[in-house]
């Protein structure tokens, strides 16, 4: 738990990279602390998974719908969330997976959960997660991936893609544009 946050935190330290957790100072952890409102539900969305691992599920309860009625961000008890969560504008965020990698980013009012049936996403390490963004369903979002602002992602995401649009489709692979075969059989229609 302790070292999960230590990452969560060195998320906090320059926005945009991803420092090494023993950049991070107790001085310079306290004042993020201090400074940083979603960075204090992170330390008690952790401070929860540990309280359920050691089965104290009446601190953990509490802990659990205080994060919701302070923060307004709503993470599954069962999900293993691995280190570097970057959630800056938690309010009316959703995030229910089945997994998640390290350093991913999840910007504002995002919701990541089920879609037909009770199976949830899997995401990878380093996904980037924009504003409004759905993601929903028993599907993978491979490494590196970057999800537009309010795409809507019902299909798989291989690594290094980037989704836009609803439904969300793919327009690039690590920075690569993608061939929109929709557009060619457009085009051979004419």
């Amino acid at each position: 738990m302790l070292e999960y946050f230590k990452q969560d935190a060195a998320r906090w330290l320059m926005p945009g990279h991803v420092c090494a957790p023993n950049e991070l100072t107790i001085a310079k952890l306290f004042t993020l602390l201090v400074t940083h409102a979603p960075l204090r539900a992170m330390l008690l969305w952790r401070i929860a998974g540990w309280l359920k691992q050691k089965r104290a599920p009446f601190l953990f309860g509490m802990l659990h719908r205080s994060i919701l009625f302070f923060f307004g961000l709503e993470i599954c008890d069962a999900a293993k969330i691995g280190g570097g969560l970057y959630v800056p504008h938690p309010v009316g965020t959703v995030i229910q997976v089945e997994r998640m990698g390290r350093n991913v980013s999840v910007i504002a009012s995002a919701t990541i959960g089920l879609r037909n049936t009770y199976a949830f996403p899997r995401i990878g390490d380093n996904v980037f997660v924009g504003a409004g963004a759905r993601i929903l369903g028993d599907i993978t979002i491979g490494n590196d991936a970057i999800i537009g602002a309010n795409a809507v992602v019902i299909e798989d995401v291989p690594a290094g893609g980037t989704v836009v649009g609803i439904p969300g489709r793919l327009i690039k692979i690590y920075g690569e544009a993608v061939d929109d075969r929709r557009q060619d059989s457009a085009h051979a229609l004419q």
